[in-house]
C-alpha cells in the first residue's frame, strides 16, 4: 500500500568535499521514493495558491503506483517535485534513501541521472537525431561503456530494430513513444515516471504502448510512478494515490 513512510534516522554520506547527500535507513520497509509533508506555493495576482499541501507518500521498491485525479490536482507538480525538476515551498523528498531535497540544482541532477528515467506525453525527442542516437544520448553524457550494443538492444526490446535509423519525423507516434521507453530503459534506472505516456496515442496503439511500459518495468524491476487520466491504466498499478485540491483524498 502507498502509505506516509516511517520515519528512520538519518546519516551522513559524503560524496566529496563540496557535495553531501542525507541518506536514510528505513526502519520496516523499503521506500525507494518517499515525499514527507511536501508542499507547493505560487505567488498569484488574485495572492497567493496553494498547489500541493502537505502531501506524504512511499512507493516501495519495485513497485508500481499510479497518480490519479481531475485536471487541476497538482499531479504534474507531484511529480516535478518528486524527481527534483522543481522545489517545494516545504516538505521532504527521497530518492533511493538520498534526501534529494537537500541537494542543489547540480546535485538534484546528478542524482536524477543516475536513477530516473522518464517518459513524457510528447515524447521528448530530439529531432536532428535518429531513433539509435536519441537512446544513445544518455548513455553518452553519462560516458557508459558498450553504450552502442545497449542502445540498439534497447530498441530491440521494444521491437524497434528495422527504425534505427530512422529521423523522429519519420516515425509514427506509437514508435516515437517507443523511443522514448527505450531511452528511459536504457541507463537501467531505479525509477521510471511516466507522465501521460499515451495521451498523444489512439486507444489501440495506447494500449500496446502500455503492455510494452509494464512489460519492460516488470523484467527490470524498476520502481513505477505513472501520472495519467486514464482510471484503466492507473488500476494495472500496484497502487493508486488521488489528488484533489492539491491533497491526496485516497491513497492504495
Amino acid at each position: 500500500m502507498v502509505c506516509p513512510a516511517p520515519r528512520a534516522a538519518g546519516r551522513q554520506k559524503t560524496l566529496s568535499a563540496s557535495k553531501t547527500i542525507r541518506r536514510l535507513t528505513m526502519s520496516t520497509r523499503e521506500f525507494l521514493l518517499r515525499a514527507e509533508r511536501l508542499t507547493k506555493k505560487v505567488s498569484s495576482p488574485e495572492g497567493e495558491l496553494t498547489i500541493l499541501d502537505s502531501v506524504t507518500i512511499g512507493v516501495p521498491q519495485g513497485h508500481t503506483a499510479a497518480i490519479v485525479g481531475p485536471s487541476g490536482a497538482g499531479k504534474s507538480t507531484l511529480l516535478a517535485l518528486l524527481a527534483g525538476l522543481d522545489e517545494p515551498t516545504s516538505g521532504k523528498v527521497w530518492l533511493n534513501g538520498a534526501e534529494l531535497t537537500a541537494l542543489d540544482e547540480d546535485g538534484r541532477a546528478g542524482l536524477r541521472n543516475r536513477e530516473v528515467g522518464f517518459v513524457f506525453q510528447s515524447f521528448h525527442l530530439l529531432p536532428s537525431l535518429t531513433a539509435i542516437e536519441n537512446v544513445l544520448l544518455p548513455l553518452e553524457l553519462a560516458s557508459t561503456a558498450n553504450a552502442s550494443p545497449r542502445a540498439r538492444q534497447a530498441l530491440v526490446d521494444v521491437g524497434l530494430e528495422h527504425r534505427l535509423r530512422h529521423y523522429p519525423k519519420q516515425l509514427s507516434g506509437g514508435e516515437k513513444q517507443r523511443v522514448a521507453i527505450a531511452r528511459a530503459f536504457v541507463t537501467g534506472p531505479s525509477l521510471l515516471f511516466a507522465d501521460e505516456p499515451t495521451g498523444n496515442l489512439d486507444n489501440k496503439t495506447g494500449a500496446k504502448i502500455l503492455d510494452l511500459l509494464f512489460d519492460l518495468n516488470k523484467a527490470a524491476g524498476t520502481t513505477l510512478v505513472l501520472v495519467t487520466h486514464d482510471l484503466d491504466a492507473a488500476r494495472r498499478c500496484q497502487h493508486m494515490i488521488e489528488l484533489e485540491g492539491g491533497r491526496v483524498v485516497e491513497a492504495t
